[in-house]
């Protein structure tokens, strides 16, 4: 069972990559370290897992128990702020004194000291314990290097303007960092504070976290609702906005079902718990959103070992630099190693492995926040560049809200009988159909009548009810058991019925196209998806209608389950470069779900089956949140790049003015802290 640990002081992206990677030398088959977060996901020896992060981060805080330290990351906010203002005052002290007063002595010198160790003293203490448990080539040692480089050739005013513009532009980075966590947070911002908890005929406050299954709690107009639970009492609109993205409020009662993270609108409701907070929807919600990060999208995978590989090439480069020109060329030590200097300080992967993750979580933040939830970077990546969209058809581009709205009989039996014997051999059924026979029927049904039950899969069901045997279910039934019947082609959706072997006619019942299913095919095809197409289990003619309302672009009907695999498989083949994407229920489709490039549940508000299964679940009933998730896709993809190719852009320049001599050292590290930041708040775009 994974476990998470949450590491304070985790300031550096690259650090996070070290991290990942030392646990997964150390035999740790399941080690995801998310920058984004500041946790890691662990599979395995805890204690170890600590030893491994502290050799390799001895800066880093582990703490088990997942919680964040408002308080004390204040104060160290405090405390970077007052190092930072005494080193800015003793830097300027010995600017003025050197330059405009043109001393340059014995105290001068110890001004700058004394800015440098006061701005400096956590970078040179992490290069230092980092070199010495192997990982060199980080920010810390770079910059290490570069500043006392500096003044080693007697340049240690830009020596300690680079350690303090630095150290500056990192704090300014970390609370850009925040700022982006904040508002993630913010969009999921789910949890309740507290619950109305009655207790021996009062009623007290409580953490949600106290609530136990069976407690009854009370939820007030304007509060949110703490943990799953049944309404035993009361009658209420509630805002589902945060679970589903939906702003219209709906309605709920006695006996229905109401989730954590809804907000109670109107009346005061009693409920019963059924899940604790850790079960409920918002922490599963919460879970799986932060947890996405561990499936890595290929960009993100690519730029962690782009940077592996990318800073010991430049500080080899600048190593060349210092000492091939001034050797072979006889030229001056202090103008090349400069040069070698400047490479370094721009050389830092910040940008690039802040920036990337970052963007990509607040992808999957501001797709939550529409109610769509999605399990990795990974599956944002493939729902930019869907090809083929395959829709199943019941609760998906249609409500599934069946009603019946004729009954043919035949051989001489009534509607009543037929529709009595269909509604008691569907008691035990799930089925869509079998719920609208029985509330058809409207009367309680006595199950001590029915003596015998089965289930066909794709064909219907077959029940002893007393000594009557009935069978329910499509045309295939009809031909498998050999029943003699005078109807085949009915349009809609049919459920023939048999009684004691004999045809007894059919029931119709209809469905409804839901409102957005139009928009959802338009807008698909809008943006550029090649084929939409319906996979359903239903008769040829009812999909044929639904797909000929809707502008499909072709359907598969009347399949049983793994005929739908076998659909999806044939599909697979048609995509090209691009990805299958499947959209269903989520319970009945797990198989298609599993198999196709994206597997989408649709509808799975409380579905614990189709947030298990899917790798992209929406938590309302609306397709048309499909091209939604697609735009966020894109729109995240297109800013990952963004970063990319600006941030190596702005950092080859700089590499080639420092190989020429045309960049100093204060123009690196104001580059490279500016590409950093801006990287940062481009990333925080997604979330708008």
């Amino acid at each position: 069972m994974p476990r998470k640990l949450k590491l304070e002081g985790l300031d550096c992206a690259s650090c996070a990559y070290e991290i990942e990677e030392a646990l997964r030398k150390e035999g740790f088959k399941f080690a995801v370290v998310n920058f984004a977060t500041k946790e890691a996901i662990i599979e395995g020896d805890i204690e170890k897992a600590k030893e491994v992060i502290k050799k390799v981060e001895p800066d880093v805080e582990v703490v088990e128990e997942v919680h964040i330290h408002d308080h004390a990351h204040g104060e160290f906010e405090k405390r970077t702020i007052y190092f930072i203002g005494i080193s800015l005052v003793l830097f300027t002290i010995g600017i003025l004194m050197r330059y405009y007063y043109a001393i340059d002595n014995t105290l001068v010198f110890g001004l700058f000291l004394a800015s440098y160790l006061i701005s400096g003293w956590k970078v040179l203490k992490s290069a230092i314990v980092n070199s010495l448990n192997g990982n060199v080539f980080d920010e810390n040692f770079l910059i290490a290097v570069a500043t006392i480089g500096a003044f080693l050739i007697k340049e240690y005013p830009e020596g300690v303007a680079v350690m303090l513009f630095y150290v500056i532009g990192e704090f300014l980075q970390d609370m850009a960092v925040d700022k982006s966590r904040r508002s993630i947070k913010a969009l999921l911002a789910l949890k309740a504070e507290y619950a109305n908890l009655v207790r021996d005929g009062t009623v007290v406050k409580v953490k949600p976290e106290e609530l136990k299954v069976g407690d009854i709690i009370i939820v007030k107009p304007g509060e949110k609702v703490p943990v799953d639970g049944v309404i035993i009492e009361g009658t209420s609109s509630v805002d589902t906005s945060a679970l589903t993205g939906e702003s219209m409020p709906r309605t709920v009662k006695e006996g229905d079902e109401i989730l954590s993270g809804m907000i109670n609108l109107t009346g005061l409701l009693k409920v019963r718990v059924t899940r604790e907070l850790s079960e409920s929807t918002v922490s599963r919600i919460l879970e799986l959103v932060e947890n996405a990060s561990a499936r890595k999208a290929k960009t993100e995978k690519f730029i962690t070992r782009f940077a592996h590989y990318y800073t010991p090439a430049v500080v080899g480069i600048a190593t060349l630099i210092a000492t091939v020109p001034p050797l072979v060329f006889k030229e001056s030590f202090t103008s090349w190693v400069y040069r070698a200097l400047v490479i370094l300080v721009i050389s830092c992967p910040c940008a690039l492995v802040l920036s990337i993750p970052l963007g990509y979580f607040g992808g999957i933040g501001r797709a939550a926040k529409e109610g769509i939830l999605i399990k990795g970077s990974n599956y944002l990546d493939a729902l930019k560049d869907a090809s083929i969209v395959a829709f199943d058809k019941t609760g998906t581009l249609t409500k599934g809200v069946f009603k019946v709205t004729k009954i043919e009989t035949r051989n001489g039996f009534t509607e009543e009988e037929i529709l009595r014997f269909a509604a008691l051999a569907e008691a035990h059924s799930n089925h869509p159909i079998a719920k609208a026979i029985r509330e058809a029927y409207g009367k309680e049904i006595n199950e001590a009548e029915i003596t015998e039950y089965e289930e066909i899969a794709g064909h219907g069901v077959r029940a002893r009810i007393d000594s009557v045997e009935v069978m329910v279910g499509n045309d295939k039934l009809l031909h498998r058991s050999n029943i003699e019947h005078d109807t085949c082609k009915v349009k809609g959706t049919i459920a023939h019925v048999v009684i004691d072997g004999q045809y007894a006619g059919y029931i119709v019942i209809s469905d409804e196209i839901k409102e957005d299913a139009h928009l959802a095919v338009k807008e698909l095809k809008r943006l550029g998806v090649r084929k939409v197409v319906m996979v359903t289990g239903d008769s040829r003619d009812v999909a044929e209608e639904i797909a000929k309302q809707l502008g499909l672009d072709g359907f598969y009907a009347e399949l049983l389950p793994e005929d739908k695999v076998k659909i999806i498989e044939k599909l697979e083949k048609e995509k090209g470069n691009g990805k299958l994407v499947f959209v269903g229920d989520g319970i009945n489709d797990a198989p298609v779900l599993a198999r196709a490039d994206v597997g989408v549940a649709m509808g799975a508000l409380g579905s614990d089956a189709a947030i298990e299964t899917a790798d992209v679940v929406i938590m309302d009933d609306k397709p048309s949140k499909l091209p939604k998730a697609i735009q966020i896709a894109r729109k995240t993809q297109r800013i990952v790049w963004e970063n990319i190719i600006f941030a190596l852009g702005v950092k080859l320049a700089f590499i080639g003015l420092g190989i020429f001599g045309k960049a100093t050292m204060w123009e690196a590290v104001f580059a490279d802290v500016g590409v950093a930041l801006i990287a940062v708040f481009n990333a925080m775009r997604v979330l708008r």
